[in-house]
């Protein structure tokens, strides 16, 4: 047992957080970072200034609390999102997680359950365990697919308080039909389960794959999950936000800190939203690298998995983590997500992608 952990051992920690390793990615300075699904495009000039500019506004005012209730944001997000949605839709948190982390504490906590399909995000289990939430691992295919009447199934007998579906997941990068949500929302009907669809990559999404939040209308338990760190490029602002029923946002004004949304966050993200078509034509660069992605990894014999996000999920490498400390010499941090025969890597820029492209296909020529 290193220091550390020894000192850690001494405290009287809970009981369901002893032996537990915090949630994150190494933090390795090289020069292509493609490990953590980060948008690696610097933000537009116009941009940049606008954000300067509004947090410079907003420290004029600093000495007081920010809007509470957020309002103003609130209204950008649900003008952005479209669908029909209004600001009492519409929930704001420092980033995605405490979203997620905000809804366990109203819907989940002691004697409450969570479920999410493995593989899947890592922070799931992770926000459970620091909500007093039991954790349920539910079970996806060898193809890591799952199916609507499965799911429900599965749903049906767990019969937990929240579930979790990431749609585009994480790290497979693909997409969940339709179907599989409504029939997870209709199988936890009677036990008034909570479903969260997490669609933090959406706006990476081929054509035609349909969001989330064209459900949303006579679905009270259904909740959107988005976040500003990928397609705006705000990984760095933590910024992220909900859609539900006005009801929802209710609830979690009962679990919130006062003020949780800092004035400078509320800038930065008006500031990003009044330049979404800048932001959102970065996205369009970052899908064309991840289908180059996809298209070169199947010449090279490998096995990537269809992607609706910014990064891809592939197979076929025979030792992962020989691969990864490989690509890591050459100056290119990717991600070993700890599935046998599987790295993935995110889409980055031109650049950022031939050059991962250029050292895999070295490692697998040798």
């Amino acid at each position: 047992m290193n220091d550390q952990l020894q000192r850690l051992s001494n405290l009287p920690l809970r009981e369901d957080l002893q032996g537990l390793s915090p949630y994150g990615a190494p933090q390795i300075d090289v020069p292509v970072m493609l490990n953590v699904n980060e948008n690696t495009h610097q933000l537009p000039p116009a941009v940049h200034a606008a954000i300067v500019e509004a947090v410079s506004d907003a420290v004029a005012g600093i000495n007081r609390y920010p809007d509470r209730e957020f309002q103003e944001l609130r209204t950008a997000l649900a003008r952005y999102l479209g669908h029909g949605l209004s600001q009492d839709n519409i929930w704001a948190a420092n980033g995605s997680n405490e979203v997620l982390q905000q809804i366990l504490q109203a819907f989940g906590g002691p004697g409450r359950t969570l479920m999410s399909f493995p593989p899947t995000y890592s922070m799931y289990p992770l926000l459970a365990s620091g909500t007093g939430t039991t954790y349920i691992a539910g079970d996806r295919s060898s193809d890591f697919t799952i199916t609507a009447a499965e799911a429900a199934k599965q749903v049906k007998v767990a019969a937990p308080s929240v579930v979790i579906l990431c749609s585009p997941n994480n790290p497979t990068g693909t997409a969940l039909p339709l179907d599989v949500i409504e029939a997870v929302y209709e199988a936890g009907r009677e036990t008034k389960t909570v479903v969260i669809v997490d669609e933090a990559y959406e706006e990476f999404a081929h054509a035609g794959t349909s969001s989330a939040l064209t459900l949303l209308p006579g679905r009270q338990r259904l909740i959107v999950s988005r976040t500003m760190s990928k397609a705006f490029a705000l990984a760095g602002a933590r910024i992220g936000y909900l859609a539900a029923a006005p009801e929802i946002a209710d609830a979690l004004r009962l679990v919130r800190l006062p003020y949780h949304l800092s004035a400078i966050t509320q800038a930065t993200a008006l500031a990003a939203l009044s330049h979404a078509p800048a932001l959102l034509a970065n996205v369009e660069d970052i899908k064309a690298q991840r289908d180059r992605i996809v298209t070169e990894l199947r010449t090279m014999g490998l096995s990537p998995a269809p992607s609706d996000s910014n990064f891809v999920f592939f197979g076929g490498v025979p030792d992962p983590q020989a691969a990864w400390r490989s690509l890591l010499h050459e100056g290119v941090l990717i991600r070993d997500v700890g599935i046998p025969g599987y790295l993935r890597v995110s889409a980055g820029t031109e650049a950022e992608t031939t050059r991962f492209l250029d050292s895999l296909r070295r490692l697998l020529d040798q």
